[in-house]
């Protein structure tokens, strides 16, 4: 799209002044297609981790729609808070919040460690009402501890995400069921193989829009290719409702355990972090810095749509990283655009016939997309550590050994088979030990004693860094790595 022409009379402020263009009311017309476009960037991430976690859990494609559906339902909430706010309440941006990829991995752990599949999942909501209720106190101090998280660790973090969530893609590739005679046949993994090729071509040949929402596009040509194969299902589309809502508690009463809880504050610190960042390059982008009350605005906007979403069954949410790169590519910078695109998300979280279409999707094709949406995640990391100051060794130390010890579950899962079964629930989680790992060793080497240069501690993005427009080079460290995402 083009740059933001002359304001109109409704661009105008009661004083007579232009509105910045961050508070600038679109016609209808370009609102809607503008909110579409964002949607599109953010389905496939919004919709990946309750597709995982869902059949880590072993639900049924009913229940997995009604999740899917909820999970979009309180992304578009939580979308309203960031963009429309109230009180001190949303950084007031166009700024797109959905389901975290940071909380993926974690969260299969709970199910994993859970004996009764049907407990997995009120243990996971109880979790995430109390990490998005302390996140919420802890959102003005968080704003000023930011330094705390440089690059060299965020960076760590959000590759980590993206190597642990690869083995789910690789599973996807093989089939749903592992005792299935065709799991790992040569159809499914040419499925999976033919929804890669399609995206990266996608990705490689188009422009514009159509680039952008490649994945999307990816998974309905890869169902299609699957339709004469008999590898897809219509069924959940045809037993679903047109309308419905998301009953609260639909899974049962939430139910706080104290390894599930810990486990998912762990994620709120990651989730801020990475909302932090963004808001400091989408300030920039816009023109409108995120100052440190700006900063703590969006994160109470975080922490209260995730400390909301279980009631409507919903999971943590966070900031959308590849929406922040669609405002730089377009220039479009209204925040009532993205406010309309919350509400599609929300018509769609109301739809379930909307929902089920994913359900649709061949677990193949899912797998051949999710290697590049799960890869990217973690290019998305590298990304921000090659601005990480990997030249001084005591950083390449913090992201060897925080590499080492987040991979632990991925590459050894019974390496802590003998600690309690409630430790192994953080254990277990490559993202929340690796996080752990990396916060005490910057803390150690670059905060107490000696330390080093202060630019290598202050926030994981300066107000002066922002994400390249099309034809641009990025600077080290400028595009901060999502969850989702891309996928979180």
């Amino acid at each position: 799209m083009a740059d933001q022409t002359t304001p109109s009379s409704t661009d105008v402020h009661p004083t007579g002044t232009p509105r910045h263009p961050v508070d600038e009311r679109l016609p209808a017309l370009r609102t809607a297609t503008s909110g579409l476009q964002h949607v599109a960037a953010m389905y496939a991430g919004v919709v990946a981790p309750p597709l995982i976690v869902g059949a880590a859990v072993g639900l049924s494609p009913a229940d997995l729609t009604f999740l899917t559906g909820a999970c979009l339902f309180t992304a578009g909430l939580a979308t309203f808070l960031q963009t429309l706010g109230v009180w001190r309440i949303g950084a007031r941006l166009p700024f797109v919040n959905g389901v975290t990829f940071a909380g993926v991995a974690p969260m299969i752990a709970i199910v994993d460690s859970t004996q009764d599949k049907r407990d997995a999942l009120p243990v996971i909501f109880g979790a995430v009402i109390v990490a998005g209720a302390l996140g919420f106190l802890a959102a003005p101090f968080f704003s000023k501890a930011v330094r705390f998280f440089p690059p060299v660790v965020t960076g760590t973090v959000i590759t980590l995400i993206g190597i642990s969530l690869m083995p789910v893609a690789f599973g996807w590739a093989q089939g749903p069921d592992p005792t299935a005679g065709d799991f790992g046949s040569t159809t499914n993994l040419g499925l999976a193989g033919a929804t890669l090729v399609i995206v990266l071509l996608l990705r490689r040949f188009t422009r514009g829009f159509v680039k952008q929402i490649a994945v999307l596009l990816g998974l309905v040509a890869g169902t299609l290719v699957a339709v004469p194969l008999g590898a897809a299902d219509f069924a959940p589309v045809a037993d679903a409702a047109v309308v419905g809502f998301p009953t609260p508690f639909h899974f049962g009463a939430p139910q706080f355990q104290l390894a599930a809880i810990v486990s998912l504050c762990v994620v709120m610190v990651v989730s801020m972090t990475e909302s932090t960042a963004d808001m400091l390059a989408l300030g920039e982008i816009v023109d409108r810095p995120a100052d440190e009350r700006t900063i703590a605005a969006g994160l109470r906007a975080d922490a209260l749509g995730s400390a909301l979403s279980p009631l409507f069954n919903g999971f943590m949410c966070s900031a959308f990283a590849q929406n922040i790169g669609l405002v730089a590519m377009t220039r479009v910078r209204s925040r009532y655009v993205v406010a309309a695109g919350g509400g599609f998300l929300v018509l769609m979280g109301l739809c379930p016939m909307a929902a089920s279409l994913i359900a649709v999707v061949p677990r193949p094709v899912l797998g051949g997309a999710g290697v590049v949406l799960f890869g990217s995640v973690a290019a998305s990391g590298i990304r921000t550590l090659v601005g990480a100051g990997l030249d001084r060794d005591n950083n390449v130390l913090i992201v060897a050994v925080s590499l080492a010890v987040g991979i632990v579950p991925i590459t050894a899962p019974e390496f802590y088979h003998a600690f309690p079964e409630t430790a192994r629930i953080i254990l277990d989680s490559g993202i929340s030990t690796g996080c752990l790992a990396a916060v005490v060793l910057n803390l150690v080497f670059n905060h107490i004693g000696q330390g080093q240069d202060a630019d290598d501690v202050t926030h994981p993005m300066e107000p002066g860094e922002r994400i390249a427009g099309p034809g641009e080079d990025t600077a080290p460290g400028a595009v901060p790595g999502q969850s989702a995402a891309t996928a979180r």
